[in-house]
């Protein structure tokens, strides 16, 4: 009986692990990096299979407590790829419907102060109409008084 570990068993191990803790602890964040616990389990995934795979060609070679391990470990990486997966998924979807809602609302500001714009454009125009007819005004009355005084 040998008491060989297999390639992956402390590190696929360590690797699932850490992704769920690091899933987990992402949630608290709103889960805006759970792409770098996905990566994570990914690699654990790989590790593991690659170690099992090494573990049904010699299994003479390897223990068979390694191999419960890599085991642990691939079962831990799934489950970890699937709940960070989902709130991945969650999170892009908030954003999106996030973004389209605070889209709208910028361009309803924008619409908004287009209409003032134009608003102060017409305000403009009308003074200056004012202006010219209160100058005309002025004009009339001076001509007026200069009449009277004659």
């Amino acid at each position: 009986m040998n008491y060989n570990k297999l390639p992956a068993d402390p590190t696929a191990l360590i690797l699932g692990i850490v992704s769920l803790v690091l899933g987990f602890l992402g949630c608290c964040c709103y889960g805006i990096f759970a792409f770098i616990p996905v990566i994570l389990s990914i690699i654990g995934l790989v590790m593991a299979n690659k170690s099992l795979k090494e573990y049904y060609q010699n299994q003479e070679a390897f223990s068979i407590q390694s191999k419960n391990n890599v085991d642990i470990a691939k079962i831990l990486n799934i489950i970890s790829i699937i709940i960070n997966a989902i709130i991945f998924l969650f999170v892009i979807v908030v954003f999106a419907i996030y973004g389209t809602l605070v889209g709208k609302e910028i361009f309803k500001e924008y619409e908004k102060r287009n209409s003032f714009d134009d608003i102060e454009y017409q305000s403009d125009t009308i003074e200056e109409e004012l202006d010219t007819i209160y100058e005309y005004e002025e004009e009339k009355n001076y001509i007026i008084d200069t009449t009277q005084i004659k």
